[in-house]
Formats: structure tokens, sequence, C-alpha cells
């Protein structure tokens, strides 16, 4: 018989057993579940609700447990529905009576809450260390081409030339603020369920601040209602993850472009990339193809939860067992996702020079021709028209800018000088950019080490994490 199963007079049937039941994939949070098994029978014990006794058989009977499924010697199965009521079963075949008082004063409403909190505060932590290792390796490709010079884009047409540096420092950014969201999403799912019981509280004594200090929870949550029916956290992990993998996705398209025969910037190493079942010639670059693919699959994840949370009614329902199922597919795949980052970028070639061929062969310059003529007292859009008229000369007759004679440039405007031709040096392009947030080498390099003032933050930050995730586990040696 089900452990619910006191009011039932028919067996459940086997397809909507298999149906309802979440252990196939809920299973996975054994070590949370068996972690908030054993404080919460410390707790009864400190409450007198159980005997002493009982403490003693039930955290030694789950202390078993946790070794089996470790071991992959624990049986799983449909009948036991989900990772709570599969434990509960087998700790009552180990050690009779006392198994069955262990639920005493919690539901599985308040249970499941409590498992879920803990795995997305671990899962916090995991990503935090994989997203800092993806920042290092960002910053130390800026810092080891630090010299390169590349052509910018708008629209994906060349634009001004840029440091390959502040290139890559635009992403650490993009990931500093992912970082920021991850810190909230740590807040949000660092809160204490258990003792909320199925909806209203429970009768019991429980001893709430003892289990959430035991567990390493800052806060508790006010409000019972609230907290078995909360799942912001789980939103906002993948709120996370759907951003990460919106910013990933852009890298992707850029590497996926830059490594192209038509662009040639980089070279990605042959081991992270395919080759083609039919042309010999073929290196693809599938791993960035496949990270700007599943970043679907994240939006999908968080779309089908807002979906599911919707329309529910306070308090639990079981549409919020599809919380689950998404959760893990996203965090498995942005770990890898952040993992495999990381090493590319570490082993991927820079082709300076073909950058260099193309700056040289196109109208980069042209913004800083018609500052030029700003600095020698036009009105800007009459520069800009002066220098729009140069191009369209360069174009007509197979030039660039720094090609014309000044003889050719005073028939559009009379104040250029021979100076020109240095304001046009794509290095003095690129110098000449001094803002705070430009591409300037000054202002890169203060980005870098902004950069590395930030990440020791954060890893003090992911540190603090840790130590509370150590906490908790070592519960279960």
């Amino acid at each position: 018989m089900k452990l619910w199963g006191g009011r039932f007079t028919a067996e459940t049937d086997k397809a909507v057993e298999a149906f309802t039941a979440s252990i196939h994939f809920d299973r996975r949070m054994y070590a949370e579940d068996i972690c908030g098994s054993i404080v919460h029978a410390e707790m009864l014990a400190k409450e007198n609700i159980i005997t002493q006794t009982d403490k003693k058989d039930i955290i030694e009977g789950l202390k078993k447990i946790y070794r089996l499924i470790e071991k992959d010697e624990f049986e799983f199965s449909d009948a036991a529905e989900d990772i709570h009521m599969s434990v509960e079963q087998k700790l009552t075949d180990m050690i009779g009576e006392g198994g069955k008082r262990l639920h005493t004063g919690r539901s599985r409403n308040d249970q499941v809450a409590l498992d879920t909190h803990l795995y997305v505060r671990k899962a916090v932590t995991r990503t935090g260390k994989l997203l800092l290792r993806l920042q290092n390796s960002l910053l130390e490709a800026a810092k080891r081409y630090e010299d390169v010079i590349m052509p910018g884009y708008t629209h994906l047409q060349r634009a001004q030339p840029i440091l390959f540096s502040h290139h890559m420092m635009a992403y650490f950014a993009m990931l500093s603020r992912d970082f920021k969201y991850l810190s909230l999403t740590r807040d949000l799912a660092d809160m204490m369920p258990l003792g909320a019981g199925a909806l209203a509280g429970t009768t019991w004594p429980l001893d709430q601040a003892y289990v959430a200090k035991r567990l390493k929870f800052t806060t508790l949550y006010e409000n019972s209602l609230d907290a078995v029916s909360d799942r912001d956290y789980i939103i906002a992990f993948l709120e996370f993850g759907a951003q990460v993998m919106m910013h990933l996705s852009r890298l992707s398209e850029e590497y996926v472009l830059w490594s192209s025969a038509e662009f040639a910037f980089i070279e990605l190493d042959d081991s992270h990339c395919t080759g083609s079942s039919i042309m010999p010639q073929k290196k693809n670059p599938d791993i960035c193809e496949l990270v700007r693919g599943k970043t679907g699959r994240f939006y999908g994840h968080l779309m089908a939860l807002l979906t599911v949370m919707k329309g529910l009614p306070l308090a639990y329902n079981k549409d919020m067992q599809e919380d689950k199922e998404g959760l893990f597919d996203a965090v498995d795949n942005l770990h890898f996702a952040l993992s495999v980052y990381a090493d590319m970028i570490d082993k991927m070639t820079v082709c300076k020079d073909r950058m260099r061929a193309v700056l040289e062969g196109d109208f980069s310059d042209a913004t800083d021709m018609a500052d030029y003529l700003v600095r020698q007292g036009l009105p800007f859009r009459e520069a800009h028209a002066v220098t729009g008229h140069a191009v369209r000369y360069c174009i007509e007759h197979g030039k660039v800018l720094k090609d014309l004679s000044l003889d050719e440039l005073r028939t559009w405007s009379p104040v250029f000088s021979d100076d020109v031709y240095e304001a046009l040096q794509i290095e003095s392009c690129v110098r000449g950019r001094k803002t705070y947030s430009g591409t300037a080498p000054e202002s890169v390099s203060r980005q870098c080490a902004d950069g590395e003032r930030l990440l020791r933050s954060e890893e003090a930050q992911i540190s603090a994490w840790e130590d509370m995730d150590r906490h908790v586990y070592a519960i279960l040696k």
C-alpha cells in the first residue's frame, strides 16, 4: 500500500502510477532529501517529538541509504513515486516503526520545496564557478591579444577599428551582469520552507530556526502558503540561464562567422570542431552552433514554467511537479556550455595579420577623417558630407582613403593638410577613442584591471557559497 493510501480502496492504475511518478528525474535530489530528513529528525528529537533512539536509528538508516545510492545499489521504482517516498519507504523497511515517525510535522509539499531550494542553491554555486572561469578566459584572451586591432561592426558592416581585447571585454561585461543575476537567484533560493507543512503550518512545536541554521539558510519564509507554492527562485535561475545562453549565442554567432574562410579572423582548435562525413576539407564549428541552438531550449524551459505557474491558485498543485525537468536540463546544459566555452577561448588562435589586412583595405577610418575635418574647423555635418564624397570617389577608382593624394583631398575641402595621413592610421584611429568606455589601449587596460578586481570579488562570494554548501552536505558523512 502507498504511504498515503489509507483512505483508498483500490490500487493506483499502473498507467496513472507511471504518469504521476517523478522518481525518474527527481532522484537526482537524493542528497538534498536525505540532508533535510536528517536535520528534521534531529529537530524532532530535540523537541521531544520522537525519541533519541528513533533519531539515532533514522539518521543511521538515512546515511546507509545515501551510501547505497552513491554506489548505485539502490533500487528505484515508479511505485514509490518520488525521491521522498523512495527514501522513506526504504528507511521504514530497514528500521521499522521509527521510519514511519520521520514524516511527523512535515508534508511532501514543504519537503519537496526544501529539496529544490537546496538543489538550486548548490547549482548556483557550481554555475558561479564556471561563469567565473569563462570570465577569466575572456580576460586572459583580452590580455594575450592586447595589441590586435580588428574591424568593429554595426549592421554586420565594417564600421570602425577596435581592439580585439575591447571586443572580448564586452562579453566579459555581459557575464558580469549575469553574475549579479545569479547572486540574486541564490538569495531567492536561500529561504527555508520546511515547517510550512502542506500549506498552513503544523500543530507540532517545530524549531524551524534550528533547521534553517543547520542547513545554512539565511531566512525563513514569512508565510506558509507562499513557502510551499513559491517557484520564483527556479524561474529566476531559468531567466538567468536564458540570459547567459543568449549572450553565449551572440558570441557563438561571431565565432561561426570569424572562423569561416570569408572572415578568417580566428581559428578554433581541432578539439572543438568536427568534420564532414562526405567533404574531407571541412572543419565545422559545431560547439558554437550547438550552444547557439540550445539557447532555444532555455527559452522554452522558462516559458513552460511561467505558463505552469500563471494560473495556479494557492497553495500546492501537482502542476508544480513540472518545475524540475526543465530546471535539471538547464543546469546540465548551462554547465556544459560555460565549461566548453572557457576551453575553446583558451585554445583559439587569433589571426592578427588577416584582421590587419582587412582594415587596410576598407573604410573603417572614415569617421576619423570626418573628425579630422571638424578639428580643422568644419561643422560635423559638412565634414560628414566631404568624407562621404571621398569614399564614393575611392569606390569608383578602386582606392581607400589613405591612398588619396593631398590634391585629391583638397578638391572636396581646402582644410586638408599632410597630417591627415597620421589621423587615418589604424593605430591612430584606435588610440584616439579615449573615452571611459572606449577602445583606446588605456581604456581597455582600465577595463581589464577593473575586471581582475571584479573577479576577485566574485571569487570571494563563490567561496562563501561553497563554505555553506560544504557545511550542509557534511551532514551526510
